[in-house]
């Protein structure tokens, strides 16, 4: 497993193939537990399957972003391992993007529409 900052506020977590997966999950939350100003993205390109234990971590790290008003986007989650969140009604829970450019503007946009609206500028609705 890989984690990189890729920008401010954003880290960058690449996966790898089970059975590390699910202690490598683990890793990852204690690891946004100790950057809260962390968004994270994690790339599921090496995973070929995802067992209970490894959704668990990600449900577990899911909510511990929300908390804190950050974002969890999931990339690259091959057809099979996509499937399995949907059987398991898990599919809304999370975003999920087609690669890692596509994860990124997702928080992109998540950040602007958080922004406060700028101090000054007249709205015409007054």
């Amino acid at each position: 497993m890989s984690i990189q900052k890729i920008s401010d506020g954003v880290l960058l977590v690449v996966l790898p193939k089970e059975p590390q997966l699910r202690d490598e999950l683990a890793k990852i939350n204690e690891t946004v537990c100790s950057r809260s100003e962390s968004n994270v993205i994690i790339d599921f390109s090496f995973v070929e399957i995802i067992t209970s234990s490894s959704i668990s971590n990600l449900i577990i790290l899911q909510d511990l972003l929300s908390k804190r008003g950050r974002k969890l986007v999931l990339c690259n989650v091959a057809l099979p391992t996509r499937g399995i969140f949907r059987t398991v009604g898990l599919e809304k829970l999370f975003d999920f993007a087609a690669d890692k450019s596509s994860a990124l503007a997702i928080i992109q946009r998540t950040e602007q529409l958080r922004s406060p609206r700028t101090v000054g500028k007249e709205d015409p609705d007054d």
